[in-house]
């Protein structure tokens, strides 16, 4: 099947330490499932497409965002720092799943860029930091190039994979996951800035000048405490780790069917997304409930909680731990054959009579 490539991922630390084998990017992996499936499944087709209503939900959080950070003016420091864990980070994270929805052009069409790019812009206010144009670029190449480990930049540098091993320093690397995970992409990749991404900046920090100015500082670090806690060191953020990071065998990317999948849009449906990138969020799960012969056998994870402590716990896990894709001319002989079958399985984690892979 051409869909192999999915499954003969390897971990970035194995890649590191075998840099003298022949090492071939050939193909993104999701490409050739996606014609598999389609030529079996061609109704597909008319899930895809977008879907404005994300609009109404974005601007409702955006507006929540704001009733919170206003109320919170005069609050005590441990009030605004508990608040913003349990409240703002998941606000906040929901947004940031909006924009990487928003991105794919998923509101209003790609017919309408600069609409999308608009509300990209309406979602980003309440995280006080301006990143949804630049997400929106560097996330193409993400799908582009899945397991790239130069031109994904989603895929840690050779440097966090060998700082962050030990549990305390894989707990400060979720920790710092937001600032880490911003500054990446200008490192291994980078691209001259746009206009619209200038734009995005003056629009940002004017909306943070108005808060500071008419809410108060407090208000503002509620905000800011809402985007390094929901990208960092939370729950929802399980959902970075969970998508290419290797727990089981070479796959690509995994899914995850859990309670929190609502919240974040769906970002959970992760093989769905990258087989059918621009099918909305509102209909991912109509796709593996179509082509279930495709998807019911994977492994998933059903809680970013599990995820995140044996990312931490477990020695096999950690940035080096993050899945590359390769192909080379030498079959899978020797070590490499061992790496791929075995690569990713951790304590703590099995796989159910029907072949699903449960992290809860």
């Amino acid at each position: 099947m051409a869909s192999e490539l999915f499954f003969r991922f390897v971990k970035l630390g194995f890649k590191l330490d075998n840099l003298d084998e022949k090492w071939e990017y050939t193909e993104e992996p999701h490409s050739s499932r996606r014609k598999e499936i389609l030529k079996k499944h061609p109704e597909i087709k008319k899930l895809m497409g977008h879907d404005p209503t994300i609009a109404f939900i974005v601007t409702s959080e955006v507006i929540l965002q704001l009733i919170i950070a206003y109320s919170l003016r005069q609050s005590t420091w441990p009030v605004i720092i508990f608040t913003s864990y349990v409240i703002g980070a998941f606000l906040n994270h929901s947004l940031g799943s909006a924009i990487h929805e928003i991105g794919h052009n998923l509101a209003f069409g790609h017919s309408h860029p600069l609409w999308n790019r608009a509300l990209g812009m309406l979602c980003n206010l309440p995280m006080a930091v301006p990143m949804s144009v630049t997400y929106k670029r560097y996330h193409s190449d993400h799908h582009r190039y899945l397991g790239h480990d130069t031109l994904d930049v989603d895929i840690p540098s050779v440097i966090e994979s060998h700082m962050f091993r030990h549990p305390l320093t894989k707990a400060l690397w979720l920790l710092c996951h937001p600032l880490i995970h911003s500054i990446r992409p200008y490192c291994k990749s980078p691209k001259p800035p746009s206009l619209l991404e200038f734009i995005n900046l003056v629009v940002q920090m004017s909306f943070n000048l108005l808060v500071l100015q008419v809410f108060g500082g407090k208000s503002l670090v509620y905000l800011l405490l809402g985007t390094a806690w929901g990208f960092g060191f939370h729950p929802t953020a399980g959902h970075f780790i969970s998508e290419h990071y290797l727990f089981f065998k070479g796959e690509a990317t995994m899914s995850y069917y859990g309670p929190l999948n609502p919240i974040l849009f769906n970002v959970g449906y992760h093989v769905e997304h990258h087989d059918f990138p621009y099918i909305p969020h509102t209909r991912l799960a109509k796709v593996k409930e179509i082509a279930g012969e495709f998807y019911d056998h994977l492994p998933y994870h059903t809680s970013w909680v599990k995820v995140l402590w044996d990312f931490i716990f477990d020695p096999e896990m950690g940035p080096h731990a993050r899945g590359v894709g390769y192909m080379s001319d030498v079959k899978e002989t020797g070590s490499t054959c061992d790496a791929v079958k075995n690569n990713g399985v951790t304590n703590g984690h099995h796989v159910t009579s029907n072949g699903h892979h449960k992290s809860s």
